[in-house]
């Protein structure tokens, strides 16, 4: 993903604006990401993708997405039309192989 890709489709919120929070604000859960312009209160969607780019920035890793913006689009679109998410694909973006509850950002970290 670009750093001008959006995470959050809802709130049209990019990568870079997240990680421009994570970096000034190191936030201690990933829940504080929504105070970035409301990042993940929408359809829940980005959620996920959301806990994995504040794992990465904690681990002092780059936060990235390795995946393409219209493949993270369609994928949204079948989730908002669902309210199921792929779990292989959320495993294969974000290289993790874990359940995601509902909608929420918090969980295990």
């Amino acid at each position: 993903m670009n750093p001008d890709d959006h995470v959050c489709l809802c709130f049209h919120v990019s990568l870079r604006k997240i990680n421009s929070y994570l970096e000034r604000e190191n936030p201690p859960v990933a829940s504080l990401i929504s105070e970035c312009l409301s990042a993940g209160t929408g359809c829940g969607w980005c959620v996920p993708f959301l806990k994995h780019l504040h794992r990465c920035h904690a681990q002092g890793k780059t936060p990235d997405l390795a995946v393409s913006p219209e493949q993270y689009a369609n994928q949204r679109l079948t989730y908002r039309q669902t309210k199921e998410r792929d779990q292989t694909f959320v495993d294969g973006v974000t290289g993790e192989e874990k359940e995601i509850g509902p909608p929420g950002v918090d969980g295990p970290q």
